[in-house]
Formats: C-alpha cells, sequence, structure tokens
C-alpha cells in the first residue's frame, strides 16, 4: 500500500514537475516574442520617423507653394487614399482660405477660396477653432462642424475626411485636407502621419510666403533704384542738353542778322559782301547741325537709359558711352546740391574697339559707379571743410582701354575709400554704407549681376593697388568685359 502512495506522489510530482517547465518554457517563450514584437516596434517606429524626416526635408526644401503642395500630396498619397487633397492657405487681407492647386483623383482643380466665417465649409470651422476634423463617414458626422453637407465649390462629394490646421510656431498657416470617396478610409496611423507632414508642410508654406514678400520688396527696392538713378540722369540731361540748345538758339538768331545784312548788301550790288556771308550762314548752319544732333544724342541716351532692356546686346562704343555718362552724373548732381564740387576727367583708349554690350543695362552700370565717386570725393570734402581744410581736390577719373581679347573701364576717385572690414560685403544686396534714405544698397550689387550677365568681372581696389597717376588714394573699380 505504501509503495503504491509513493509511486502515486512520485509520479504526481512528476506531471507538477513538467507542467512547471513547460509553463516555465512558455513564460520564457512569450517574453521573447513580447521583447522582439517591442524591438520590432521600435525598429518599425524608427524607419516612419526616419521616413517623415526625409520627406520633411524635400517639403521644406522648396520655396515655390505649388511645388510645396504637389510634394506633400505626392507622399500622403503613396501612404493613404488622397483622392481629394488640399491645402488652404490663409489670405489676411481677404479674410479667406485659398486653394491655389487642390487634387482630386489626381487632377488638378481650378483655384477656389473661403471665407473663414462661411459656417457650411469644414475647412472654415477647421481653421476658425484651430482644431482637427477626424471623420469616416462625414454624412452622420458633419453636424458636429456644419449644419448641413453643402455642394462642393469643385469636384464629387467625399465620405471620410481629414482636416488638420497648420501651425508654425503658433502662427496658423492655414488647414490641409485629405479626403476619401470610401467610407471607413482611414485609422490613427492615417492622422499621426498626416500631423507629422502638416508640421513640414506649415514651415514650408510660411517660408515659401516669407521668401514671396522679400521678392517683392526687392522688386519694389530695385525699382526705387532705378527711379532715383533716372532723376539723378535726367537732371544730368536737362543741364546738358541746354549748352547744344544755346548754341543751336544763339547761331538761329545770329543767322537771321545776317540774311538782313545779306539782303541789304544785295540791294546795293555788293557781290562779294554777299558771298562773304553766305560763307557765315553757311558755317553757323553747320554749327546748328552739329549741336542738334548732340542734343539729339543726348536724348536718345535718355531713352536708352529709361527703357526697359531687351535682353538684346548692340554694337556699342564704350568710349562714347563712359564720356557721355561721366558728364551727365556730374551734371545731375550738380542740378541736385547747387554746394557740389568736383573734378572730372576722362582718358579714354582711341583704339578701343566697339563690344556687343546692352547699352541701357551697362549705362546704369556706369552711372551707378561715377555717382558713388562723385558722392565720396563730395563727402570728403565737405569733411575736410569743417576742420578748416581747403587744400583737397576732388576727382573722379574714368578711364578706358583695349586688353586685346577684353576691354576694360576703370571708376576712380580720390575720396576717403572703402574700409577693408566692408570691402568684402559691397557687392551684396542691401548692404550700404550711406546714411540711412540716401542708399537702397542695391547699385553695386545690380552692377555687379549686369557686368556677370556680360560674362565680365566687376572688382573693387580701395585703395588703388598702383599708383595711378594723380588719384593714389580713394576707390577704384574695374570692369572688363571679354570682346
Amino acid at each position: 500500500m505504501s509503495y503504491v502512495v509513493f509511486s502515486g506522489l512520485l509520479v504526481g510530482s512528476i506531471v507538477v514537475s513538467q507542467r512547471n517547465r513547460a509553463i516555465s518554457r512558455e513564460r520564457q517563450l512569450s517574453a521573447l516574442r513580447e521583447v522582439t514584437l517591442k524591438a520590432e516596434a521600435e525598429n518599425e517606429r524608427r524607419k516612419n520617423i526616419e521616413l517623415i524626416g526625409e520627406i520633411g526635408k524635400e517639403i521644406t526644401r522648396s520655396l515655390s507653394i505649388e511645388n510645396i503642395i504637389d510634394t506633400v500630396y505626392h507622399h500622403v498619397n503613396k501612404l493613404m487614399d488622397s483622392s481629394v487633397f488640399g491645402i488652404g492657405i490663409y489670405n489676411k487681407p481677404n479674410n479667406s482660405l485659398e486653394f491655389p492647386a487642390t487634387k482630386e483623383k489626381g487632377s488638378v482643380l481650378p483655384p477656389y477660396s473661403y471665407k473663414v466665417d462661411d459656417n457650411t465649409r469644414p475647412a472654415s470651422w477647421c481653421f476658425r477653432n484651430q482644431k482637427e476634423i477626424f471623420s469616416n463617414d462625414f454624412e452622420i458626422d458633419h453636424q458636429r462642424y456644419v449644419e448641413f453637407v453643402p455642394p462642393t465649390v469643385q469636384g464629387d462629394a467625399t465620405q471620410s475626411i481629414v482636416y488638420l490646421p497648420l501651425f508654425n510656431k503658433d502662427k496658423i498657416i492655414g488647414v490641409l485636407t485629405a479626403q476619401s470617396f470610401e467610407k471607413n478610409a482611414y485609422t490613427d496611423f492615417h492622422l499621426d502621419f498626416l500631423r507629422s507632414i502638416a508640421t513640414y508642410a506649415a514651415l514650408a508654406l510660411d517660408n515659401a510666403e516669407a521668401y514671396r514678400d522679400l521678392k517683392h520688396t526687392q522688386e519694389q527696392l530695385i525699382q526705387s533704384e532705378k527711379m532715383a538713378s533716372l532723376g539723378e540722369l535726367t537732371a544730368g540731361i536737362a543741364h546738358e542738353i541746354q549748352n547744344p540748345l544755346n548754341f543751336v538758339n544763339n547761331f538761329s538768331e545770329l543767322n537771321a542778322e545776317l540774311i538782313d545784312e545779306l539782303v541789304e548788301e544785295a540791294d546795293k550790288g555788293n557781290i562779294e559782301e554777299v558771298k562773304a556771308i553766305a560763307v557765315d550762314l553757311r558755317e553757323n548752319e553747320t554749327k546748328i547741325n552739329y549741336h542738334g544732333k548732340r542734343a539729339e544724342s543726348i536724348v536718345k541716351g535718355m531713352l536708352q537709359h529709361s527703357r526697359t532692356g531687351s535682353g538684346k546686346k548692340e554694337l556699342t562704343d564704350l568710349n562714347a558711352l563712359a564720356d557721355e555718362y561721366l558728364r551727365l552724373a556730374y551734371h545731375g548732381l550738380r542740378a541736385k546740391d547747387k554746394s557740389f564740387q568736383a573734378d572730372f576727367k576722362a582718358d579714354l583708349d582711341p583704339n578701343l574697339p566697339k563690344s556687343e554690350v546692352m547699352p541701357q543695362d551697362m549705362g546704369r552700370v556706369l552711372l551707378n559707379l561715377i555717382n558713388n565717386a562723385f558722392y565720396a570725393v563730395n563727402e570728403k570734402r565737405k569733411k575736410l571743410l569743417e576742420s578748416g581744410d581747403t587744400s583737397y581736390k576732388p576727382l573722379v577719373k574714368v578711364k578706358t582701354r583695349s586688353l586685346g581679347n577684353a576691354i576694360e573701364i576703370s571708376v576712380m576717385d580720390n575720396g576717403e575709400g572703402i574700409p577693408e572690414s566692408v570691402k568684402s560685403k559691397i557687392f551684396q544686396p542691401f548692404f550700404t554704407t550711406k546714411p540711412t534714405g540716401q542708399g537702397t544698397g542695391l547699385g553695386l550689387s545690380l552692377s555687379y549681376d549686369i557686368v556677370k550677365a556680360h560674362e565680365g568681372t566687376l572688382l573693387v581696389e580701395s585703395p588703388p593697388k598702383s599708383g595711378i597717376e594723380e588719384i593714389l588714394s580713394g576707390t577704384l573699380f574695374i570692369i572688363t568685359i571679354p570682346v
């Protein structure tokens, strides 16, 4: 009996032990599976983070609103049903959401907009309340957001919709929406994915908007710079054109008197005197013709400068262009400031070949450099006069020379020069050493771009590296243009 009991206890112990070992193994396997699943989930999470990061980089790389919308749509549509996808951008002046490039079934819909205070539009509700809309059956859920489902402005009605407000640094930019024609199309995974994408989209759109505003401001400043130079040029032209007009008027009056004398001498029969007067008349007419053409060339120069460039190069006499703008810049500043005093010289290479350039653009470069030079010497003169020094002789010089396969135009002055600390910045847009209101900081930047467009170079030396005759200090700008 005791043997049987003992055997039963032994068997029971073995069974219990085996069961415990099985349970232990199951627990170990379960723990291993849990660790594996966690590792797989963590690996998947990391992959998703990396994927979203790469997508974010691509989205924020562009400064074009249309390109940003295309990029976001491309990635969203790969991971979820985006039969309808759009981004509405807030237009503050109009208090509206502008949808410039909504997609429906891959096609771009015409632009449309909703007023922010439109109570029938889920996009407006999302923007006003700055809250998400997530519905897999909008026909039923719409009452939480709008009183009724309005007809669509573009395209067909959808069943599943997501709307997300777009924020960047607590600033609401607009809304993003993904929609499906099927019910129950979206999960929490899709919502989380869109939230991540929306962050990058808001950043990219804010940057694009800031860039667009900057470009608009730049265009306004560039136009202002052009108009300022045109005003100075016009003043110079008004002064310069007066000289040939005075000659024309004076010789015309003189000819009228000579004709009266000629008639008197003819009545007297003095043929020799009549011939002498006729010679004088011919000489005067030649001078009238010369100065009339001189006035005409000045007017042509003004029209060339003021018109928008055609972008076409013309065979141009750069000696004539440099001489013209040197005198016009001087007279323009004289007309603007009666106290302005400076000497100017033109050292022009008589063997300089004509060159293919855009004359109106190159004229702007010369006018800008020469105006800057006159400004520099005038500021130095006024500064020295305040200290009682009257020995300074302001001088601006324009020089041309042929380099064989290129033409060099130098504009130099004996002003204060450019400090070494700012020399590397002078061709940057909006950088200026002039007082506020006296310069936009675009003149040299535009000049640099124009010369570069001619496949040339614009360099600065301050002080000039070589002793250039009477100019041993100040600033030297060198334009080199290939022939």
